[in-house]
């Protein structure tokens, strides 16, 4: 009875808070949006972790959707959704309320995200297959029209069609994908999907599988389906932007698990040889990219796609080690990739909340822009360190637990069961650790150079901190990472939960102070990590006081720099030439285009006047296999509109042809 009150305070809350901006005055509709996101993130908070508990019993709803009706439900695995969702919009919604205070959003923009927040709690819950299109095609149009928000400048325009494209093709192979497993067993409720799954014919299994691959893995950002996140993200607004890289992606995550870990059952080996070889080349190449680009925004929005890339490397594993019977190594990779989501959804979300208070501050996102912020703008440096401290990896950060499961998961793989698994297993080990060492020279770059140093324009050296309410809402959720690296032991309780709903993956970790590896050999103590880094520290600290003990005062003189006089910001490292060894060694991955203009005076060609040199990056993918699709598709619109050239007797000749296909297919 309480998970439908909170189910029905959620649809409710996102119904009516949209209402209530537009209907409110001016001066309350940053209030009434941001407290309406909030309210409803609490909400789903509270629905998640019910539906984790106890579940949710189906419910349906005759009048909401035509035909079919509503159907909803929950269980742990939706709970763990719900919750990361709710959680984030909490955050998100207190954020919003000092963003828009200045009318930095529109109306409409702000009447929407309540009512995205809303879709997006209610997609975990959709318990059947045309309750989920609809809820997820509701949040599709939504974060479209979101990203759209400043849709006069052409740059926007352009990203929210490549969004638009990107996830309506995502929606078509899910469709077709869920109506071919629908068909197969007879109905469209996912309980019985469940039970009925693996009784399907192997073929019709395997279609289903790399469809419903390719539509989720699209809403994920996992490559070669990612090109909309470094667009879209950059263009939207901060606060959506934290919503659809913190929460959004983690759905596309989701419907993975649904419908292909769970629904399917235990599929062959190389189901989980796709999804490992899909996830760790979206983990390598977005964190290459990442590492080298010089807009912030862009920069995270490539990390959040090598952090999928990481999950979906623990759900491959998972499948591939489970198919080779491992159970014991299966779910710990299954769990690394669960907590890897639970930790994305906490730092991206503080990441991308602080990357917008840097640009409303400085008009600025490129770093090579910024510097010096650190002085300028504490509290939100602070913030953005812990959000880059827990995206990087390193000990004290909240990703450094997940990954460390993840590779325990792939160390410990038994190879003598098979042959696929003694050649992916170290294969894969590479790829994750190197994703990790250039997410940690992603970091340093996007917070050593935007945040420390000096500041490179008046822009920045102008900034300031922002309202209590921007604050607040970034604490919330430095918060989180905070409490998810010391102690990851909180969540569980949540994962606990799982046992049962994801078959042949029970048990993997024992979640205590000291977590250890059920059937394998490893253990880690978070806490144990924080003692021996803080008695590091304070080793370091009383080593120092003790040299400078019984020497004399330092004397502060110029600083010696060759005679070329003080210091400026001119000759600090900026983003490029940080990144500048890493595109040397990948340059045949990233294929940097390099342009180099000479000037000559006037009065000889033999003297130089200036000379510029432009060194630009773009996604190689993108480059590379859409242009010449797109090229493909352009040729054939072509042809196609020469077919239409107004004739009467032309179209009813169409008419005639198609309706003769139709007859020969349907005999």
């Amino acid at each position: 009875m309480l998970a439908h009150v909170l189910l029905a305070a959620c649809t409710g809350f996102g119904l009516i808070v949209p209402a209530g901006v537009l209907l409110a005055r001016t001066a309350a509709r940053p209030v009434v949006a941001g407290g309406g996101t909030a309210v409803l993130g609490v909400a789903g908070v509270a629905l998640g972790v019910q539906s984790i508990r106890a579940g949710v019993v189906p419910v349906r709803i005759g009048w909401l959707l035509p035909l079919s009706g509503a159907q909803f439900g929950g269980d742990a695995l939706s709970g763990l959704f719900v919750l990361v969702v709710g959680a984030v919009a909490v955050a998100v919604g207190v954020y919003l309320i000092g963003y828009a205070r200045d009318g930095h959003l529109p109306t409409a923009a702000l009447a929407i995200i309540p009512g995205f927040v809303g879709a997006m709690l209610l997609v975990p819950l959709a318990g059947s297959v045309t309750t989920f299109l609809a809820m997820w095609e509701l949040m599709a149009l939504t974060s479209t029209v979101l990203v759209l928000t400043d849709h006069e400048r052409a740059a926007c325009r352009r990203a929210g069609l490549v969004y638009a494209v990107m996830t309506h093709l995502g929606f078509l192979a899910v469709l077709v994908g869920l109506v071919t497993f629908a068909a197969g067993v007879g109905s469209e409720v996912f309980a019985a999907m469940a039970r009925d799954g693996a009784a399907l014919p192997p073929a019709t299994r395997d279609a289903i599988f790399l469809l419903t691959v390719a539509g989720f893995a699209s809403k994920a950002g996992l490559l070669p389906l990612h090109a909309w996140l470094p667009r879209g993200h950059p263009e939207a607004p901060g606060p959506v932007s934290a919503l659809m890289s913190a929460a959004m992606v983690a759905l596309g995550v989701y419907g993975l698990i649904r419908i292909d870990v769970v629904a399917l059952g235990v599929g062959p080996g190389w189901w989980g040889l796709t999804l490992l070889v899909i996830g760790a080349t979206s983990a390598v190449y977005a964190v290459l990219q990442a590492s080298v680009a010089t807009d912030l925004k862009r920069l995270l929005a490539y990390s959040t796609s090598e952090n999928m890339g990481l999950v979906a490397v623990g759900l491959g594993a998972a499948m591939l080690l489970r198919s080779a019977a491992q159970p014991a190594a299966a779910a710990v990779a299954f769990a690394a990739a669960m907590l890897q989501v639970v930790n994305h959804a906490a730092f991206k979300s503080l990441a991308f909340l602080g990357a917008s208070t840097v640009q409303r501050a400085t008009g600025q996102r490129d770093l090579d822009q910024l510097g010096g912020l650190a002085r300028r703008m504490p509290a939100t440096s602070g913030l953005f360190g812990i959000a880059a401290l827990a995206g990087s990896g390193l000990p004290l950060g909240a990703a450094f637990i997940s990954e460390w499961l993840l590779l325990q998961s792939l160390v410990h793989a038994v190879p003598s069961h098979s042959s696929t698994v003694a050649l992916a297993m170290p294969l894969t080990v590479a790829a994750v650790a190197l994703s990790a060492g250039l997410g940690i020279a992603a970091m340093v770059k996007a917070f050593g150079v935007g945040f420390l140093a000096r500041p490179r324009t008046a822009a920045a050296d102008a900034a300031v901190d922002p309202s209590a309410a921007m604050v607040a809402g970034m604490a919330l959720a430095a918060a989180a990472c905070v409490l998810l690296a010391v102690a990851p032991a909180l969540t569980g309780p949540l994962f606990a939960h799982l046992d049962g709903v994801v078959p042949g993956l029970d048990g993997g970790v024992r979640w205590g102070r000291v977590l250890e590896l059920s059937g394998l050999r490893g253990a880690m103590s978070p806490l144990g990590v924080l003692a021996a880094v803080a008695a590091a520290a304070l080793l370091i600290a009383m080593s120092i006081g003790l040299t400078r003990r019984g020497r004399p005062a330092p004397t502060t003189v110029p600083l010696w720099a060759c005679g070329a006089g003080p210091l400026t910001p001119r000759m600090q490292y900026t983003a490029s030439a940080f990144a500048e060894p890493l595109q040397r060694v990948f340059d045949d991955v990233l294929r940097p285009d390099t342009d180099i203009e000479v000037s000559h005076l006037d009065e000889s060609r033999y003297m130089l006047d200036r000379i510029r040199y432009r060194r630009q990056i773009s996604d190689a993918v993108e480059a590379r296999l859409y242009a010449p699709i797109l090229r493909v598709v352009e040729a054939g619109a072509h042809l196609v509109r020469r077919a239409h050239n107004g004739r009467l007797h032309w179209y009813l000749g169409y008419g005639a042809v198609g309706l003769l296909i139709a007859l020969v297919v349907a005999r």
